[in-house]
């Protein structure tokens, strides 16, 4: 059996767990606060689940999913990593992480500065434009003809064969942004960010009871097609 790593088990760290274990992989869980802190989420998820440190989970996952608050990037274990696929869901929020000069000025992209950290890993931007309910909600098998897409980005191909196998597993399609450079498209307030799974949109934004809907790899790509940096 394939084993899911995740380091951060916030709303996305524990959806993605649970469609893990519904997809029949195993999933080691981690957080900042401690393996005990995670025993009810272990015990709602069954045998397939079990909590670690950040580096333990690293060490076990065949993909191993890096989802804390940006701020807290450089706590991310190095060592463990060193040739794993790392999907990335960071954001930034600056009002929650702190302004970050290379990012306000649009030098880099958040996933860059992960893999700047993570120099020998293999980092994927995934999951990061997606609310977490509706990541729970929409996850569909693979043929659906409902199912969703979510965009990747990544500059080692070969990660990027693997985290599209992750997301198929989980129930989506994947749709390729480019390299991690390009990963700005699907980063917050562009219109590929939440926007294309909900139901009734705000703007660019989503209220929190929102439904979801559907977003196809075409409808995705054009979302992609029109985002605007600078």
């Amino acid at each position: 059996m394939s084993t899911l790593g995740l380091i951060g088990s916030g709303h996305i760290g524990s959806t993605l767990a649970r469609l893990a274990v519904a997809a029949g992989l195993d999933v080691v869980l981690s957080n900042s606060r401690g393996p005990e802190t995670l025993a009810d989420l272990v015990a709602e998820l069954g045998p397939r689940a079990r909590a670690a440190t950040p580096a333990e989970a690293a060490a076990a996952g065949d993909w191993v999913v890096v989802t804390v608050p940006l701020k807290n990037y450089r706590q991310v274990p190095v060592a463990p990593l060193a040739g794993k696929v790392v999907l990335d869901t960071n954001n930034y929020y600056p009002e929650r992480d702190g302004h970050i000069a290379e990012l306000d000025a649009e030098e880099t992209t958040t996933s860059e500065l992960l893999q700047r950290h993570l120099p020998d890993a293999k980092v994927v931007k995934a999951f990061n434009n997606i609310f977490f309910a509706h990541l729970a909600a929409l996850a569909r098998p693979s043929g659906a003809p409902d199912r969703s897409a979510l965009p990747i980005a990544g500059d080692d191909p070969e990660a990027k064969e693997a985290a599209t196998r992750l997301l198929d597993l989980l129930g989506f399609d994947a749709v390729d942004a480019g390299r991690l450079a390009d990963s700005w498209r699907f980063q917050r307030d562009t219109p590929a960010y939440v926007v294309p799974y909900a139901k009734n949109p705000q703007g660019l934004g989503i209220s929190m009871d929102d439904p979801g809907a559907s977003a196809d790899a075409a409808t995705l790509r054009a979302a992609l097609a029109a985002a605007q940096w600078g």
